[in-house]
């Protein structure tokens, strides 16, 4: 006469939930550790030159990015089909460049500022006169250290 009795053929108990948080959790510091918000949206294209002595800038955190290159398809309705220069999320004219970089250095300390790369990424297809008049404007505001930014690759590969 026992108190306790068998179940026969008894069900099989339900999955553990109690881990669960623990898994969305580190799923979720994995994806913010993991991932890399995009700086600016581009509103031109920009298919860079090919270079084969091409050097990587090793901080990349003193460098001010500024493009050049046509409006995206969606956006030549608006700008047309001429090349035009973006300086962190918007278009702007050449005149606006001494202003851009004097906020570039302001947001930096003085030793940053005075390393403060400017790296040009233009379209392969832009004129030259367009990258010369930024750089007169570059020069204007006391900003000297210019890089160009290209793809690793022969320029010469394709020209036969």
């Amino acid at each position: 006469m026992s108190k306790f009795k068998k179940k026969k053929g008894g069900s099989t108990p339900g999955i553990s939930t109690a881990s669960l948080p623990d898994i969305v959790f580190m799923l979720l510091f994995f994806f913010m550790v993991t991932t890399v918000m995009r700086e600016t949206t581009l509103l031109v294209d920009v298919s860079m030159p090919k270079a084969s002595e091409a050097q990587k800038i090793k901080r990349k955190n003193l460098v001010s990015y500024i493009y050049v290159g046509k409006p995206t398809k969606r956006l030549q309705s608006v700008y047309g089909n001429e090349p035009r220069i973006q300086l962190n999320d918007s278009f702007s004219e050449i005149d606006d460049l001494q202003e851009f970089i004097a906020s570039e250095r302001e947001a930096r300390s003085e030793e940053e500022a005075k390393a403060l790369i400017n790296s040009i990424k233009a379209d392969s297809d832009i004129k030259m006169g367009i990258i010369t008049d930024i750089k007169q404007e570059l020069r204007k505001s006391q900003s000297y250290k210019i890089n160009y930014s290209t793809k690793r690759g022969d320029p010469t590969a394709g020209l036969n």
